[in-house]
C-alpha cells in the first residue's frame, strides 16, 4: 500500500478518562467514559470519535463512487451510530449503523451507490469481518 497520509495522535491520562490530541494540535479533546457505562460523560469518547470519522470517510467514498457513476448526491448525508458492548468472551466489541440519505436519486440508485461506497471506504475495508456494519438508505427521491 502506498501511504498518502498518516494521522498521529496521543492518548494520556486514564485511557477513556483522559486527553486525546493529534500531533498537529488540530484535535485536542477531553475523554470521559459515557454515563451509560458508569462514567461522568463530561467529555467525548472513542465511540463518538469513531462515529464521526466513519461517517465522514463513508460520505467521501460515496461522493467518489457517485462521481464515477455520474450520480447526483446533492444534499446527501451519512449518519453513524457506534455501539460498544461485551463480546461474551471477556472483552468488548463494536457495532456500527450507517444511515445514508440521498434525496436526489431513486431508491435503487441510492442502494447501489451505498453498496459501492462500502467497498471503497477505508473504514469499511478495515472493519469488514471484524465489526457488524448495518447499512440503510433513507431520504431518497420519489
Amino acid at each position: 500500500m502506498n501511504i498518502a497520509y498518516t494521522a498521529e495522535a496521543l492518548a494520556t491520562g486514564d485511557g477513556r478518562d483522559g486527553q486525546g490530541r493529534t500531533s498537529d494540535g488540530k484535535l485536542d479533546v477531553t475523554l470521559a467514559v459515557p454515563v451509560e457505562m458508569g462514567g461522568t460523560g463530561e467529555g467525548t469518547n472513542p465511540e463518538q470519535l469513531f462515529a464521526v470519522g466513519y461517517a465522514a470517510c463513508f460520505h467521501s467514498a460515496l461522493r467518489v463512487v457517485a462521481r464515477r457513476q455520474k450520480a447526483d448526491v446533492t444534499d446527501s448525508t451519512v449518519a453513524a451510530k457506534v455501539g460498544i458492548g461485551s463480546n461474551g468472551q471477556g472483552g468488548f466489541g463494536l457495532a456500527v449503523e450507517l444511515e445514508v440519505s440521498l434525496p436526489a436519486v431513486d431508491a435503487e440508485t441510492a442502494q447501489a451507490l451505498v453498496e459501492a461506497a462500502h467497498q471503497v471506504c477505508p473504514y469499511s475495508n478495515a472493519t469488514r469481518g471484524n465489526i457488524e456494519v448495518k447499512l440503510s438508505v433513507a431520504g431518497v427521491a420519489a
